[in-house]
């Protein structure tokens, strides 16, 4: 598959500074009917909801949005409370789908009643159609400096990019492709500036691990505000017909070297830590080993469906990479 980089596309990285994320909450006050949540019925008790701290006044004034606006659709309610709330990520982009998720999952909880849906969403991750490409498939074997110049790409604003990491990792990952919820940066690794030789995709990390939570040593709290500056290393995949020894440590060095730079440009914060699970069945983790990340542990095997402890899934080996040398400071409670 050949490739051509956008002109405009985001250039290396040379600084990795933080944005640390806070919870701001002014309010707004309409008179009206409300619905209160009982597991919030001591005055302003905060409960966490969406990574936002919610007290009995923010359901009080949700409450009242919506009795003085009964025409408004979800979508549009969620615009009203995100700005008003002026609930933005630190690049200044509205959250309005937080927002959206924070009512649905309030009134899951008896908290609020919201209008009825308008219209079924659907699976867009399910109903994606991924185009196939054409591969160029000629055995590439040799020394890492043999292969001549090589270029690492963010694409996740390329749509050209994008579709053909999709179809990389659709066709050639045995996890397939999934698309990245939330914050993402997917790589392209390429030669002569054209030809693709591997990918990467980064993502949301993973709410709860035991061992990594133990590792970075925050309280709940701190994880609820600070799990943004983590990214998970979702997917990592050489192409089945390239076979060039150091290759897989060489673009994830690369990579690490820009992604928090990458990351701040795109949403308005850095990345602290990055994190990756390797199935213990499957891999060894040696490209992981080779590229100096830490192993600090494994998966206990279950999922965070799990909630009756009956699924089993595969045990990963827990992999961390740190890209700040405070970054138990950054994550912790003491720097907000």
């Amino acid at each position: 598959m050949v490739w051509k980089p956008r002109r405009d596309g985001t250039g290396s990285a040379d600084s990795s500074w933080f944005v640390l994320l806070s919870l701001p909450l002014p309010h707004f006050s309409l008179d009206s009917e409300i619905f209160v949540c009982h597991t919030l019925a001591v005055p302003e008790e905060t409960t966490i909801v969406q990574g936002r701290a919610v007290t009995e006044t923010d359901l009080e004034q949700i409450g009242q949005l919506i009795a003085s606006h009964p025409q408004w659709s979800r979508w549009r309610l969620s615009r009203a409370l995100a700005t008003a709330w002026n609930w933005r990520n630190p690049a200044g982009q509205l959250k309005d789908i937080a927002a959206r998720s924070l009512l649905v999952k309030l009134e899951q909880r008896g908290c609020l009643r919201l209008p009825a849906r308008r219209r079924i969403p659907t699976n867009r991750m399910r109903a994606r159609r991924i185009a196939p490409q054409l591969w160029d498939t000629r055995p590439l074997a040799g020394a890492l400096e043999e292969l001549g110049p090589l270029q690492v790409h963010e694409v996740s604003g390329d749509k050209q990019g994008r579709e053909i990491l999709a179809a990389a990792l659709a066709e050639f990952h045995y996890l397939g492709y999934r698309s990245s919820v939330g914050e993402n940066a997917q790589y392209l690794v390429t030669q002569s500036g054209n030809r693709v030789l591997a990918g990467l995709l980064f993502g949301s990390a993973a709410w709860k691990c035991q061992d990594r939570d133990r590792f970075i040593g925050w309280s709940v709290a701190a994880r609820a505000r600070k799990l943004p500056l983590i990214t998970n290393n979702q997917r990592c995949l050489i192409l089945p017909w390239v076979r060039v020894h150091g290759l897989g440590s060489w673009m994830l060095a690369r990579v690490l070297r820009r992604l928090s730079a990458d990351w701040q440009a795109k949403y308005g914060h850095g990345i602290a830590l990055v994190e990756t699970f390797v199935e213990q069945d499957r891999f060894r983790g040696t490209l992981y080993q080779a590229a100096n990340w830490q192993r600090i542990g494994s998966t206990q095997g279950r999922t965070r469906q799990d909630r009756n402890l009956t699924l089993r899934v595969p045990v990963k080996d827990i992999y961390v990479y740190p890209l700040v040398r405070n970054f138990r400071e950054l994550l912790s409670d003491g720097m907000a």
